[in-house]
C-alpha cells in the first residue's frame, strides 16, 4: 500500500509540474509555410498559449500583440494585404514559430463527395479522368498551394486538421481533387494572382454531414436527416455479412459465366452522421478568411425518400457556411449533378431542381453539367470542364468579368392557346439546339401527366406544344435521371433541367 500510495504521489507531482510549466505558442495546421492567405482582407491568426500568455505576429512589416484567454486561446487580426509574396510569418511567446513561403492572393474552399473528390490520377478500376496522365505531368505551378484534409468525422466541432499546406507539383496535384485544380488553374491564369485551393471532400456522403448541428437543430423539417442516419446505422452490423454474400454471388456468376449483379452501395454510418463532416472537416477552417466556395454534391441525397429534403438543406448548408465563417455573404459557387442512368430508387431530377432553385441565394452560381455526364458511370471523365465552368461563374460573381457564365436559365412560362413559351436568362445573342431539333422537354394539363412535347426556338425563347395537351399547364425539360437534352445558348453553354410545377414542399 505504501508503495502504491508513493506511485500515486509521484504521478500527481509530475501532473502538477506539467501544469505548471509553461506550454509554447501554437498555430493550426492550416496555418503553415506555402500557404495562401486571403488578399485585401484582414488577416487572421489564432492558436493556443498559456492563459494569460501575450503572443505577438508580425508579417510583412505589420505587427499585433494579444493575451491568450484563461483557456489558452489567442486571436489576433493583422492589415489586409494586396496579392504578394513570398513573405515569412513570426509567432512569438516564449517560443517562436516561423512560416515561410506564404503568399497573398485568393483562397477558394472545395467541398462535396466523390465527383469533387476524384483527384487527377483516378479512382483505381472505377474512375479516370480525361487526359489525367498529361495532366498531372503539366502540373507545377509555383503559385498555387493545395491543402488537402483527410477524411474524419467528429460528435462535436474540432478545432484543428490532419493537413499541411504543399507546393502544387505533379506529385501533389496527382492525388488532390481534379475539379479543383482545373477550378484553381484557370482562376491564377486568368486574375494573375497566388490561389490557395483546400480539398475538403469525402465521397458518397449527403449534405447533411456537412451541415453543422447549429443548422439542423435550427429547422425542425431537418429532423428526417437523424432517421435515415439511424437506418444506416442499424444496418451496419450487417454489412459484412451482406458484403461476403454478395461476393459469393459475383463469383458463382463468374463460374457461370454469367454477368455479376449490380449490387447496391452500402453507405458508410461515420461519414453519413449528421454534422461529423461539417464538425471535423469545415469547422476547424472557418476562421480563415477565403474568397469562396466551390461545391459539387448532391447524389447520395437522390434516393425517393430522401430527395425532396435536398430543397431545404442546401440552401440551409450555404447559409451555415457563411454564418460560421462570419465574413459576410462569400460566394457559394456549385455543380449541379451530372447525367446518370442509376436506379429506379433515385430522382436525381429533383435534386438538380432543387439546385436550380437555390440560385435564389445571393451570390450563387450553378455550372451545369448534363451534356457532359456519363450516364453509365456516376464519375464522368470530363472534370476539365467542370472546372472550367466553375471559373467562368467565379470570373463573373467574384471577379466582376463581362463575360457570359451560366447556360439558358428558365424564367417564366407563358400559356398562349394550345402552345406554352418559355422564356430564358443568360441567352447570350440566341438559343441553340444542337445536332438537331430540340429534345428532352415535356407538356402537361391540369392532371400533370407528362407526355413528350414537340419544342422550337423563337429568338430568346422556346415554344412547346403536344396534341394531346389542348390545355397545357406544366412544361419540364430534362426530367429523367439520364435525359437526353440539347438546348444551348451561343456562348456553348447547356440549359439546365427544370419544370414549372410547385416543389412538393419537403416532409
Amino acid at each position: 500500500m505504501k508503495n502504491l500510495a508513493f506511485r500515486f504521489a509521484a504521478l500527481a507531482a509530475i501532473a502538477f509540474s506539467a501544469l505548471c510549466a509553461r506550454a509554447e505558442v501554437r498555430l493550426p495546421n492550416v496555418l503553415g509555410s506555402h500557404m495562401v492567405l486571403q488578399r485585401d482582407r484582414p488577416i487572421h491568426l489564432w492558436g493556443w498559449a498559456d492563459p494569460d500568455e501575450q503572443v505577438t505576429a508580425a508579417f510583412h512589416g505589420a505587427s499585433a500583440s494579444a493575451h491568450a484567454d484563461r483557456l489558452g486561446h489567442w486571436s489576433i487580426y493583422l492589415p489586409p494585404e494586396p496579392a504578394g509574396g513570398p513573405y515569412s510569418l513570426t509567432v512569438s511567446a516564449s517560443n517562436t514559430i516561423r512560416l515561410d513561403d506564404l503568399l497573398v492572393g485568393d483562397l477558394w474552399f472545395a467541398s462535396g463527395q466523390s465527383n469533387m473528390e476524384i483527384p487527377l490520377n483516378g479512382y483505381p478500376g472505377s474512375a479516370i479522368i480525361d487526359n489525367g496522365p498529361a495532366e498531372i505531368r503539366s502540373a507545377t505551378h509555383p503559385d498555387i498551394r493545395l491543402l488537402h484534409v483527410a477524411d474524419k468525422s467528429s460528435y462535436y466541432p474540432l478545432d484543428d486538421i490532419d493537413a499541411h499546406w504543399t507546393l502544387c507539383t505533379p506529385e501533389t496535384a496527382a492525388t488532390f481533387s481534379a475539379v479543383a485544380y482545373f477550378f484553381g488553374r484557370e482562376i491564377a491564369q486568368k486574375e494573375h494572382v497566388p490561389v490557395g485551393l483546400i480539398d475538403s471532400t469525402w465521397g458518397g456522403t449527403p449534405a447533411e454531414s456537412w451541415l453543422s448541428l447549429d443548422a439542423i437543430s435550427a429547422d425542425a423539417s431537418l429532423m428526417p436527416v437523424f432517421a435515415s442516419w439511424t437506418a444506416i446505422v442499424n444496418r451496419a452490423a450487417d454489412t459484412p455479412a451482406i458484403e461476403a454474400a454478395e461476393k459469393r454471388e459475383d463469383a458463382a456468376a463468374k463460374a457461370a459465366n454469367r454477368t455479376p449483379l449490380r449490387h447496391p452501395w452500402h453507405p458508410n454510418p461515420l461519414s453519413w452522421q449528421p454534422a461529423g463532416l461539417y464538425n471535423a472537416m469545415v469547422h476547424p477552417l472557418t476562421p480563415l478568411a477565403i474568397r469562396g466556395v466551390i461545391w459539387y454534391q448532391g447524389e447520395s441525397n437522390s434516393v425517393l425518400d430522401r430527395a425532396a429534403l435536398y430543397q431545404r438543406i442546401f440552401p440551409a448548408l450555404i447559409a451555415d457556411w457563411r454564418l460560421h465563417w462570419n465574413q459576410g455573404i462569400f460566394p457559394f459557387l456549385y455543380v449541379q449533378i451530372s447525367s446518370f442512368k442509376s436506379t429506379p430508387q433515385e430522382d436525381w431530377a429533383v435534386i438538380r431542381e432543387a439546385q436550380r432553385r437555390t440560385l435564389s441565394v445571393a451570390d450563387t452560381a450553378m455550372a451545369v453539367t448534363i451534356d457532359i455526364g456519363n450516364p453509365d458511370n456516376v464519375h464522368p471523365a470530363d472534370k476539365l470542364d467542370v472546372g472550367h465552368r466553375l471559373a467562368l461563374a467565379a470570373r463573373a460573381i467574384s471577379y466582376g468579368e463581362q463575360i457570359e457564365f451560366s447556360g439558358p436559365s428558365y424564367r417564366q412560362a407563358i400559356v398562349k392557346g394550345n402552345t406554352i413559351h418559355i422564356d430564358f436568362d443568360h441567352v447570350d445573342k440566341t438559343l441553340v439546339a444542337r445536332q438537331g431539333p430540340l429534345t428532352g422537354f415535356e407538356i402537361a394539363g391540369a392532371d400533370r401527366n407528362f407526355v413528350p412535347a414537340s419544342a422550337s426556338i423563337d429568338g430568346g425563347s422556346v415554344v412547346v406544344s403536344s396534341s394531346a395537351v389542348p390545355d397545357p399547364r406544366y412544361v419540364r425539360y430534362g426530367w429523367q435521371n439520364a435525359p437526353s437534352v440539347n438546348l444551348f445558348n451561343s456562348a456553348g453553354l447547356p440549359a439546365s433541367p427544370f419544370t414549372t410545377e410547385e416543389m412538393i414542399p419537403a416532409p
